[in-house]
C-alpha cells in the first residue's frame, strides 16, 4: 500500500486513476491492457475490468498474476480480495476448453469434466454436439464449430480453438525491396511483430485474430506481409469500392503480384482471381429482408487459404452469421479500434480471433511513424433565438438543432482562415448541414451518393494538392487514404460514436513529408446533447494517450 500511488482499485472491478499524478502515464499503460477506460473527466479516469477485457489479455499470454501484480504496483491501497478472486477465475477460464481436430470430426476437451457434463445438456449447446467420447471429450461436427464456440462464450467459457486450418489453394506471393512507384519498402519492427503474433508459436498456434494500429501505421502492410508468408489465394473484405482499389494499388506497388490476379468482387463487377478483394455491402446484398443473402456463396466458391477482414469493427453483423460457417478458413482482422457500437465484441473474439497485437497510438508517435496530432474542442452558444426552441423540442430535434447550430460556420471559416496553407478535411453527419458548408465555403464535397468515378478523381486531386479543402460525409470515416490531410475539422458526427473519433483522426496522422502536427479540431454547441456525445467521443483519446484542448467561441 503506497497513497502516493495514482490507482485505487474498487470492489466492483472498477479502477480509479489519478491523472495528475506522476505515474499516471505508466500506470495507464499497465491496466489498460485488461480493462477498458469508461470514463475521462478532468482529474479521474474510471476503467472497467470485464470478462471480454480480461480474455483478451489471456490471449496475449499475460496471466492473473501479472494483472494482479500490476494493480498491486500502482494501488493506493490493498486491492479488494474478491476482484483477485474474480480475475483469477475469468482469466482460467480462457481456454479451459479447447477445440482440436481428430480425423474427419473435432473434438471438444476440457480438464474440468464436471462442467463439461453441465454445458452439453444446455439447451443451446446440446444441438451442437454429439456423443461423448470419454469423460473429457465430446465428438463436434466441423460446421458447428463456429456456433459453438459463440454459445460457449455468451456462457462465459471463451474455448481455445486447437482444430487447425485447410491450407487453401497455394499462390505465390512476395513482398518488393523496391516499390513500383519509387522508393524503397521494408517492413516496421512492430509491423512484423504484429504479423509474427497473428502466426502465434508452438505454445499458442496462430491463424486467427485481430491486430489493432492506428490509422497510418499500415495496416494494410501488415496484411500483405501476412499474405506473403502464407502464400495462398486470399479473400480481402473492406469496406467500399474505395477501400477495394486503395488495396488494389498498395498489392500491386509493394508485392510482385500484377493486376491480372487481382479480382474485385462489389456492385461494380464480379471478377474473382487470386486475390480477390469484396465489399461488405455485397456480401450482405439480398432484393427483401426475408431473402437469403445473395453472394455469401463467395466465402466458399474458391479454396481461400487467408480471409482478411479489413476495419474488422465495422463488420456487418450477418457476416459473422457465415463467418461461423467458415472457421477451418485462417482469419485476419485489422482495425484501429475494436469498440464496436452494436455490442458484437464477443462476436469478434469468438469468430474472428482475439486481439493478437496492439499498441499505444502514442507510442508509434513517438517514434515518428504517425504524426504527432493536437485535439482541440470549441464550444458556441445556441443562437439567442434557436436557445428557447431546442428547450422545447424532442430530443432527437435536439440533438440535430444543436450539430446544426449556425453558430459553427463562422468558426470553421475561422478556421479555414487559420489553415490556409494546409490540406483540410471537414467532416460531418447531417448532408443539408454539409451541403450548406459547401457553398459557404465553395468546397467539393463527398457524399455516399457521390459518384465513385467522381469520388476517386476528387481524392487523387486533393493527394496531389490541387485542391486543400474536402468535405466528407460518413464515408469518410472509411479507410481513405489521404496523406497529406493534416487538419481535421468536426462539425457533427454519430452520437459520441468512440469508433467514428478514432476513424476521423486517423484521417490526418499519416505521416508527412515535410514532419509537421496534424490538428484535429471539434466544433460542438454548448449546454445541449451534442456536449455530452462529444464528452464520450473523448474516450477513445483519451485511451489513446490524447488530451483536449478545450476553447470557447463568442460568436456575434
Amino acid at each position: 500500500m503506497n497513497t502516493n500511488n495514482p490507482l485505487i482499485v474498487q470492489s466492483d472491478s472498477t479502477l480509479l486513476l489519478e491523472v495528475n499524478n506522476p505515474e499516471f502515464a505508466r500506470a495507464r499503460d499497465a491496466v489498460s491492457v485488461f480493462a477498458h477506460l469508461e470514463k475521462s473527466p478532468e482529474h479521474i479516469h474510471t476503467y472497467v475490468i470485464t470478462p471480454l477485457s480480461l480474455w483478451n489479455a489471456a490471449s496475449l499470454g499475460i496471466t492473473p498474476d501479472d494483472v494482479v501484480g500490476r494493480l498491486e504496483t500502482f494501488s493506493k491501497y490493498h486491492v479488494p480480495q474478491n476482484v483477485c478472486q474474480d480475475i483469477f477465475e475469468l482469466m482460467g477460464r480462457y481456454g479451459q476448453f479447447s477445440l482440436v481436430a481428430r480425423g474427419e470430426r473435432l473434438v471438444l476437451k476440457t480438464k474440468n469434466i464436471d462442467t463439461l457434463n453441465h454445458l452439453i445438456i444446455h439447451p443451446k449447446i446440446t444441438p451442437l454436439v454429439g456423443e461423448k467420447l470419454a469423460d473429457d471429450e465430446v465428438g463436434v461436427e466441423p460446421k458447428n464449430r463456429g456456433v459453438l464456440k459463440q454459445c460457449f462464450i455468451s456462457i462465459g467459457f471463451p474455448i481455445k480453438d486447437l482444430a487447425g486450418y485447410v491450407d487453401g489453394a497455394p499462390y505465390s506471393i512476395s513482398l518488393r525491396d523496391t516499390c513500383r512507384s519509387g522508393g524503397e519498402f521494408g517492413i516496421r519492427k512492430y509491423q512484423k511483430q504484429a504479423a509474427e503474433s497473428y502466426f502465434g508459436d508452438s505454445a499458442g498456434p496462430g491463424g486467427n485474430g485481430v491486430v489493432v494500429l492506428p490509422c497510418g501505421a499500415g495496416k494494410t502492410v501488415v496484411g500483405l506481409y501476412v499474405m506473403s508468408l502464407l502464400k495462398r489465394q486470399t479473400l480481402i473484405l473492406v469496406t467500399s469500392i474505395t477501400a477495394a482499389r486503395q488495396w488494389k494499388q498498395e498489392i500491386v506497388d509493394k508485392t510482385d503480384v500484377g493486376e491480372k490476379d487481382i479480382g474485385e468482387y462489389s456492385g461494380e463487377s464480379k471478377v474473382i482471381k487470386p486475390i480477390t478483394l469484396a465489399t461488405y455491402q455485397i456480401l450482405t446484398y439480398r432484393k427483401k429482408k426475408s431473402d437469403a443473402f445473395v453472394h455469401f456463396s463467395l466465402f466458399n466458391r474458391e479454396n481461400w487459404g487467408l480471409i482478411i477482414y479489413d476495419e474488422v469493427h465495422l463488420l456487418p453483423a450477418p457476416v459473422f452469421k457465415f463467418t461461423a460457417e467458415i472457421q477451418a478458413r485462417r482469419r485476419l482482422g485489422l482495425t484501429a479500434t475494436l469498440v464496436r457500437e452494436d455490442g458484437h465484441e464477443k462476436d469478434v473474439f469468438s469468430l474472428i480471433g482475439p486481439k493478437k497485437y496492439d499498441v499505444p497510438w502514442k507510442d508509434l508517435e513517438r517514434q515518428g511513424w504517425i504524426a504527432t496530432a493536437k485535439c482541440i474542442e470549441i464550444r458556441v452558444d445556441l443562437p439567442s433565438s434557436e436557445k428557447l426552441r431546442y428547450l422545447s423540442c424532442a430530443s432527437r430535434e435536439q440533438i440535430r438543432l444543436a450539430y446544426e447550430n449556425p453558430h459553427k460556420l463562422p468558426v470553421a471559416r475561422e478556421l479555414l482562415d487559420t489553415h490556409r496553407e494546409d490540406q483540410v478535411l471537414i467532416m460531418g453527419q447531417y448532408l443539408s448541414q454539409i451541403d450548406e458548408f459547401a457553398k459557404e465555403f465553395s468546397i467539393p464535397v463527398i457524399t455516399g451518393s457521390t459518384p465513385n468515378a467522381r469520388r476517386i478523381s476528387l481524392y487523387e486531386r486533393f493527394r496531389k494538392g490541387n485542391i486543400k479543402r474536402l468535405i466528407l460525409s460518413k464515408v469518410g470515416n472509411f479507410a481513405v487514404d489521404l496523406p497529406d490531410a493534416n487538419v481535421a475539422i468536426q462539425i457533427s458526427g454519430s452520437f459520441g460514436s468512440r469508433q467514428e473519433e478514432a476513424q476521423r483522426l486517423g484521417r490526418i496522422l499519416r505521416p508527412k513529408e515535410k514532419g509537421g502536427q496534424a490538428a484535429f479540431y471539434s466544433i460542438v454547441t454548448r449546454e445541449s446533447r451534442e456536449l455530452d456525445f462529444a464528452m464520450k467521443r473523448q474516450l477513445f483519446l483519451t485511451e489513446q494517450g490524447y488530451a483536449y484542448d478545450i476553447q470557447y467561441r463568442e460568436v456575434e
